[in-house]
């Protein structure tokens, strides 16, 4: 789950990290009482989950309130790729000297948290490896020992810093590590980090994404995510508040498994026959016939699915319990699109009656469904 700046921001001041000095507004009247109280000049930012804020123009600034308040109410009125702008985030803006780059994420090929840092921030970091590979440093965080204090220094002076500036740069890294494992961050960054012209340095953006999987953990912000204020499609919003494992694709063969490995070998046994998944749902292990039903309604609530695939393979999920699923999405939803199922495992015999009683056919191998729903879905 992505964050909003506003929200990074205010996690790592909490952790000792300086950030301007700021506040959120959702209205015009809201950006002139906050302006008031800081210093000019002004940065005014909206706050939106995408990429590319400032090149699209939701970045402006001001040297005065009235300035505040047009820009407020400017952004306020935009919408960047396609995400209305909601509330802005309005900042003393930073005399920046430099601009430097530092984050923590995940490097899944060596199962270890890595500290990314640079002294060229202000772009992406996939820009900077690119551009001057030479000041980019990777330092693979031990998970037993963690990011210790002369880790965050020993970076700090690759970058070209000593002393004083080392010792506070080292510190700001130790806080940004420690805010990012207590939030269960996938990724958690600041681009730019400002050297300002008093040889500080502050947070002049920041980026949080939280790992799903940890939202248990984090309830505020499963609360916002589930009331749609986010960048997920409706059908990700439902799979989410049925418990279940689902993520939309580009393709027109809706497809329902159990597990995720065989949710990935059939969207790759479909894309082998020549078809598009449109979507990967898994219901998981020992799935209720609501499950099923409430995942059918997701799946074909999608407009680009005209065709449908059901992949079980029965242990602890039971064939009957699907069968009586598909049964009773078909009756609530209203499916007219065409469905292929294959069903194996425990109970088979009596899903397959109930189905075939229905009216549905049942297959058994996953290749020749596979094939069928592939035919149906030209």
């Amino acid at each position: 789950m992505k964050l909003f700046e506003y929200e990074a921001k205010n996690i790592l001041a909490k952790y000792g990290v300086p950030t301007p000095q700021g506040g959120l507004a959702t209205d015009v009247s809201q950006a002139h009482e906050i302006a008031v109280k800081l210093k000019p000049p002004f940065a005014i930012k909206a706050q939106v989950l995408v990429a590319g804020r400032g090149k699209a123009g939701g970045v402006l600034f001001a040297d005065s309130v009235p300035e505040v308040e047009k820009a407020a109410e400017k952004l306020l009125s935009m919408r960047i790729k396609g995400i209305p702008v909601r509330s802005v985030w309005i900042e003393e803006k930073i005399q920046i000297k430099k601009e430097l780059y530092f984050g923590v994420t995940i490097d899944r090929l060596n199962r270890s948290y890595v500290a990314i840092a640079s002294a060229v921030g202000g772009i992406e970091i996939e820009e900077i490896v690119t551009k001057a590979p030479e000041k980019v440093t990777r330092f693979l965080i031990n998970p037993q020992r963690g990011f210790r204090s002369f880790h965050a220094r020993q970076i700090a002076r690759k970058m070209g810093y000593t002393r004083g500036q080392l010792s506070r740069l080292g510190k700001i890294f130790e806080s940004l590590y420690s805010a990012g494992m207590d939030y269960d961050a996938e990724l958690i960054e600041m681009n730019p980090l400002a050297e300002t012209l008093e040889e500080k340095f502050v947070a002049a953006d920041a980026r949080i994404i939280i790992d799903d999987n940890a939202l248990f953990r984090h309830q505020e912000y499963k609360r916002r995510l589930l009331e749609g204020e986010g960048e997920l499609a409706p059908q990700e919003l439902e799979a989410i508040k049925n418990d279940l494992a689902y993520v939309r694709l580009d393709g027109n063969i809706g497809v329902i498994g159990n597990g995720a490995g065989l949710v990935m070998a059939t969207l790759d046994t479909i894309q082998y026959y020549g078809g598009k998944p449109a979507n990967f749902l898994d219901v998981g292990g020992g799935a209720t016939s609501e499950k099923i039903a409430a995942s059918l309604k997701i799946v074909l609530s999608d407009p680009n699915v005209n065709a449908l695939f059901i992949n079980i393979l029965g242990g602890i999920t039971r064939c009957d319990e699907v069968a009586v699923g598909i049964l009773k999405a078909r009756e609530k939803v209203g499916v007219t699109k065409p469905m292929v199922i294959r069903l194996v495992g425990t109970n088979e015999e009596e899903g397959k009656r109930i189905l075939t009683k229905a009216g549905i056919h049942v297959l058994e191998s996953m290749e020749e469904a596979a094939q069928k729903v592939v035919e149906i879905s030209v």
